[in-house]
């Protein structure tokens, strides 16, 4: 054997010897696998999306937050154009008082036909007296008689058109409070604490009834979807205990629960693993994270980040040390 076969030999010898020590390290590193009890699934981390849409047509006249901003709850986050609806809302308050006005006149009128009755009765009686003496005539008291009938049918007139005074201003009162609520409805209100996702429309646009002015994204309510085989999802209960490992953020354990398992199996989406794992039948879960640590770490989180979603199948089962929070 020359030199040259016998250091080609050598080479290969600790190639072969190097590539067996570097299997083996690769050994010793691998992940260990899951404790009874638990599964694992992979997903990426999603937030509820909330529009702030608009109820009425209208041009919008304001829309201040930007993508990317942070609203509160109950803020105003965008305007209609409402000119004309305070021009209407001032008719509506002007036509209350003139109503109002005519109630005030029927009344009067109540009164007055009140004391006409009076007075017919007085009339009436003093006619009965004195033809009971016979100082009158019989015509005298039936034209009496007659003038007292003509009264009170004044009086229930008069009684009836305040009635009708005091249903135009309940009708006209109505028109005011719709029109009040309409023109509250052209202030748009954030329906929940969020980022703004995306920007819809722009001041100057025209939206329809029902047109989306932005997108928010409910920071306090991310979830994890994920699948798990059918023998292995009818261990999951709700409200069961989870984890969830970002892979943005390395040594960060999310606490989480289990908050939806989807009552029937399904066929994994074709993005999730391999086409031999499409083919089982799998379960849909949604693995909430808790809310407390989605508000300490609200500039962490993120919708669309990759990660693991934990669940446990045994409400005994033991966390590894990797997945434990304060110890448990």
């Amino acid at each position: 054997m020359n030199r040259s076969t016998l250091g080609k030999g050598l080479v290969f010898a600790l190639l072969a010897v190097l590539t067996a020590a570097i299997a083996f390290y690769l050994y010793l590193q691998r992940p260990a696998g899951l404790p009874a009890g638990l599964a694992s699934g992979n997903g990426r981390l999603e937030a509820v999306e909330v529009d702030v849409a608009t109820k009425i047509a209208g041009r919008l006249s304001e829309l201040g937050p930007r993508e990317g901003d942070t609203v509160a709850a109950g803020a105003i986050v965008a305007r209609l154009d409402a000119d004309d609806l305070r021009a209407q809302l001032r008719a509506a308050e002007a036509q209350v008082e003139q109503a109002r006005q005519a109630v005030t006149e029927a009344r009067a009128g109540v009164r007055k036909s009140a004391s006409d009755v009076r007075l017919a009765g007085k009339s009436l009686k003093r006619s009965e007296d004195l033809v009971g003496r016979g100082f009158i005539s019989r015509s005298k008291l039936d034209t009496d008689q007659t003038g007292m009938e003509g009264a009170m049918a004044g009086m229930a007139q008069a009684q009836s058109r305040v009635g009708e005074a005091e249903a135009l201003v309940a009708a006209a009162e109505a028109k005011v409070d719709s029109l009040k609520v309409v023109l509250n409805d052209t202030s748009l209100k954030a329906p929940i604490s969020g980022r703004v996702l995306y920007r819809l429309a722009e001041p100057g646009e025209v939206l329809a009834a029902g047109g989306k002015a932005l997108t928010l994204l409910d920071l306090s309510d991310m979830y994890m979807t994920i699948y798990l085989p059918t023998d292995r999802a009818g261990q999951v209960a709700l409200g069961s205990e989870a984890r969830i490992e970002l892979d943005a953020l390395a040594g960060q354990v999310v606490p989480a629960t289990v908050s939806f398992v989807a009552p029937k199996a399904q066929f994994t989406p074709r993005e999730v693993e391999t086409r031999t794992e499409r083919e089982k039948l799998m379960f849909r879960l949604k693995v909430k994270a808790d809310p407390a640590w989605l508000a300490e770490h609200r500039d962490l989180a993120k919708g669309g980040m990759p990660g693991v979603a934990y669940v446990r199948l045994d409400g005994n089962a033991a966390w590894p040390a990797n997945l434990q929070i304060n110890g448990k």
